[in-house]
């Protein structure tokens, strides 16, 4: 993978760029945001690894500022506050995950081979569709009565499982085990669940006159076409 390591402390940075590229990974490193906008622009990149606390704009503005921008790839956080609220801020930015400092290395390497994983799952199948909702896993696009989806990374994913499993209903359980690569369920990943299935559906339904992401109360939620 092109991994775009955006982190001030120099050491730490260096330290993340050395191990990656030991495990056959290509980096570049910025240590501000202003360096991380200008790659962005002028490279393709796999995966970003993004620190909050950063001088100036802090990494959550950066995000924000890059979602804006059409960015697709995967956004891995790292940040130095575990709070649950701070998690949350991060995942409505945009991010796709979190690791909280200080971590281990191996631990950061799961969380990439996750992400790896989940891309390739998504490229199983090119072309899947529901009523007026098309999505292209190859091309990495979606639409929904001919207009394109401004979707993130983890939207992304969680949109295609959601159509491979279309008709049924889909558990968190079945969210955190196969989306989330999580086999224990817990109350903050639930959080985290509900975050990312609130931003879906204010993309994907809210701004057309019929719902397809439906709520099954006390089970999960279901992708369906409503009878009319």
């Amino acid at each position: 993978m092109h991994i775009l390591v955006v982190e001030d402390e120099k050491k730490l940075a260096g330290a993340l760029q050395k191990g990656l590229e030991a495990e056959k990974h290509s980096v570049r490193v910025a240590n501000t945001g202003e360096e991380a906008f200008f790659l962005v622009s002028t490279e393709r990149f796999d995966l970003l690894l993004l620190d909050i606390m950063l001088p100036g704009r802090d990494g959550i503005e950066i995000l924000k500022a890059l979602r804006q921008k059409g960015l697709i790839m995967p956004v891995l956080v790292l940040t130095s506050k575990d709070a649950i609220e701070d998690r949350v801020r991060g995942l409505e930015a945009g991010a796709d995950d979190y690791l909280v400092k200080p971590f281990a290395f191996p631990e950061l390497l799961a969380r990439i081979q996750a992400i790896v994983r989940r891309t390739k799952l998504t490229d199983v199948e090119s072309l899947l569709k529901l009523a007026d909702l098309e999505m292209d896993t190859l091309r990495h696009s979606v639409s929904r009565e001919g207009r394109e989806l401004p979707l993130t990374s983890r939207e992304f994913e969680l949109l295609a499982y959601f159509l491979r499993h279309q008709g049924h209903i889909v558990s968190r359980e079945m969210l955190a085990r196969d989306v989330w690569n999580e086999n224990a369920r817990h109350t903050p990943l639930d959080n985290v669940i509900d975050v990312h299935i609130a931003h879906l559906r204010q993309k994907l339904d809210e701004p057309f006159g019929k719902r397809l992401l439906h709520t099954v109360r006390g089970v999960g939620f279901v992708l369906r076409e409503e009878a009319t």
